[in-house]
């Protein structure tokens, strides 16, 4: 337990917010907070996974020297890739998307078989190496995305994809391709608005969603640092930045869907491109997805929150004080609460 609360407590607040992340805990907040909510998970009792997770995290933190094969042991699942296509491949290289000529070919063997203590054999003399990185997020991670209530997903054009860096370098770029079918640009064209001022929009849309690369919980909607996408070698405009809560803290974008619509070539004959680059993060992932979705009216919304029909106030309450008694590291006790009852929509 010692060894893990020292871990934990030299975690900065990436490595504190994908740890609570991936518990399934609130990651919002300043250090302090999360580094208590940190060691609460572990005070618990956390599960072997949170366990491998809070490692995986110490490691990137503070990359060591091997010094012995019994360090070489609990790392060997990392250093080799023994899937049908590859052979053993330096683990910092492989991140890098670099593939260095193999010494020796080895063939994918059976659980049992004694391929990992010839490989434990060949690096005997490089004992000198850095712990290798952790492997290679897959290319479609099992990333849910939270469902926006204001749209109806109609398609998916491109699926969770992971952005993986694809070099050592600070800034990455990442090329994705998409084509319309006939019947999604006929939806599209025919939902076709005018606007006062002559601007047009469109009520079918291309949406592009990106979210942190996590599979424990719907993901809300995130950007990575330094973001900047082009849609068929035009430049995307984001959203502002939100208002930093105190001088000093770095300017954050707010999370939402991006509308692309405009710049996509409304065509099923040419096929679209999308560039994104980014800064890379130690101890952060990201992916991306493309999807073809209805944005719903005002009327529509109403219409469907008439047809759930009404809740008991009694419930209502309930729920209230549920959200406001949600959090038992809490010291403050919440006597009242003023909030705006104006419809977000």
């Amino acid at each position: 337990f010692l060894s893990f609360q020292n871990m934990v407590s030299s975690f900065r607040v990436s490595e504190l917010q994908v740890l609570l992340g991936f518990a399934g805990r609130n990651k919002s907040g300043r250090k302090h907070d999360l580094l208590m909510r940190a060691l609460h998970l572990l005070k618990s009792g956390c599960s072997p996974a949170v366990q491998i997770k809070i490692r995986e995290l110490y490691r990137r933190r503070y990359p060591r020297t091997i010094e012995g094969l019994s360090d070489l042991s609990a790392i060997k699942p990392a250093v080799f890739n023994l899937d049908s296509s590859s052979s053993p491949v330096e683990p910092d290289l492989a991140v890098a998307g670099i593939h260095p000529l193999p010494s020796t070919s080895v063939t994918p063997q059976s659980p049992s078989s004694p391929v990992s203590s010839v490989l434990l054999q060949d690096t005997k003399p490089h004992f000198e190496m850095q712990q290798p990185s952790p492997p290679i997020p897959p290319v479609h991670p099992d990333v849910q995305l939270k469902s926006l209530p204001f749209y109806d997903v109609l398609d998916v054009l491109i699926k969770p994809t992971s952005l993986v860096q694809s070099s050592i370098q600070r800034f990455q770029e990442k090329f994705f391709i998409f084509a319309l079918t006939p019947q999604q640009v006929r939806e599209i064209c025919i939902s076709r608005d005018f606007l006062p001022g002559g601007r047009r929009d469109y009520t079918v849309q291309v949406q592009l969603r990106l979210c942190l690369a996590e599979t424990s919980c719907p993901q809300e909607d995130n950007y990575p640092n330094s973001l900047c996408i082009k849609v068929n070698g035009k430049l995307f405009p984001l959203p502002g930045y939100a208002p930093p809560p105190k001088n000093g803290i770095e300017q954050k974008r707010p999370g939402r869907p991006l509308n692309i619509t405009s710049l996509v070539r409304l065509s099923s004959a040419v096929p679209n491109q999308i560039s994104i680059s980014w800064a890379s993060e130690i101890g952060k992932n990201y992916s991306m997805s493309v999807y073809l979705v209805r944005q719903l009216t005002s009327a529509m919304l109403l219409q469907r929150l008439k047809m759930k029909g009404i809740r008991n106030p009694d419930h209502s309450r309930a729920l209230i004080k549920e959200k406001l008694t949600a959090d038992p590291d809490s010291e403050i006790a919440t006597t009242s609460l003023r909030v705006s009852l104006m419809c977000p929509v």
